[in-house]
């Protein structure tokens, strides 16, 4: 029978490795209810391993999953823990021309400290001059997730790739489900670097930094693993595109979501085309780590009329 398992972390890795040991041993169907702390380590009682920037909580080991199987992660609940989060207000290379950015007269005292109220959904900005009384939704979203990477290879808490990591997308939110390639036994789910909001690109190099609770459950697809990360979420269907370049993660998150409209839907080669021709969306998620990640989508609406 499924159960549900109360983690409280008390070592967290800022690093993605299949070295680290599993903290936790679940199975298909199990709700896990745990907590992240922020890019800061806010947690007195906390021993971090690794200098990788973020830091995650897990890894996790999931009986049954095995290499060639896919990790089905559902996102239950998404709760920030604390009254505060922290941003930065400096644009990232990537997001800006040179010219901009040596031009760029920032102030060293202004104040990046929202205030959360995760009852309202709102978080509010300090006051400045030009943004008196900034309030904003918030959109808790997770950062990282991921599971471990392919062989001996070990990454910094700042990396993504195949196995997911630092994705920052902000649509990885209470209610979406996430889709990983297993490369190990366990496949060994890691989650961190939580945002009380975040917009598209991560372009100051953070979002709302704050820690959170928890939960989720797991399943898994035996015998198919996806070629990168996907995901769910009530109004689309994503494909994550994670390399060196922009161009290169469109044409990844593309080709992924046409296979996955191929297998899942029958549609040919001509009516895929034809589909996102049509209604395809782009995100690109994260420009200020180490690789690009460009999310694909198509919105589930249209795919319920077809195959009718």
């Amino acid at each position: 029978m499924p159960k549900t398992y109360d983690y409280d972390p008390k070592v967290f890795y800022g690093t993605y490795s299949a070295a680290e040991p599993p903290v936790l041993h679940i199975f298909p169907g199990d709700t896990v209810n745990t907590r992240t702390i922020d890019t800061n380590g806010r947690d007195a009682n906390a021993t971090r391993h690794g200098s990788g920037g973020d830091a995650n909580t897990g890894p996790f080991y999931i009986e049954g999953a095995l290499p060639g199987d896919t990790l089905v992660v559902k996102l239950v609940k998404l709760r920030t823990n604390v009254p505060t989060a922290r941003q930065g207000s400096r644009f990232n290379q990537h997001a800006v021309t040179q010219a901009y950015a040596l031009a760029a007269q920032y102030d060293p005292n202004f104040n990046g400290n929202w205030k959360l109220d995760p009852d309202k959904n709102v978080a509010t900005l300090p006051p400045s001059a030009g943004l008196p009384h900034l309030t904003i939704p918030m959109k808790t979203m997770l950062g990282c997730i991921s599971v471990a990477p392919p062989g001996e290879e070990q990454y910094r808490g700042t990396e993504l790739g195949v196995f997911g990591g630092n994705l920052d997308y902000n649509d990885n939110v209470q209610g979406t489900t996430l889709y990983f390639p297993v490369f190990h036994p366990g496949a060994l789910l890691g989650v961190g670097d939580a945002h009380g909001a975040m917009g598209d690109g991560e372009v100051v190099g953070t979002g709302l930094e704050t820690p959170v609770d928890v939960t989720f459950t797991v399943e898994v697809i035996k015998g198919y693993a996806t070629p990168q990360v996907r995901a769910e979420t009530n109004d689309y269907l994503i494909s994550f595109g994670v390399s060196g370049s922009v161009p290169e993660s469109i044409q990844l998150a593309t080709t992924q979501l046409a296979e996955w409209m191929k297998k899942d839907y029958k549609l040919s080669d001509s009516e895929v085309a034809l589909l996102f021709g049509d209604v395809l969306k782009y995100e690109i998620t994260e420009l200020v780590d180490p690789h690009f990640n460009v999310a694909a989508k198509v919105p589930k609406s249209v795919l319920a009329t077809l195959n009718k």
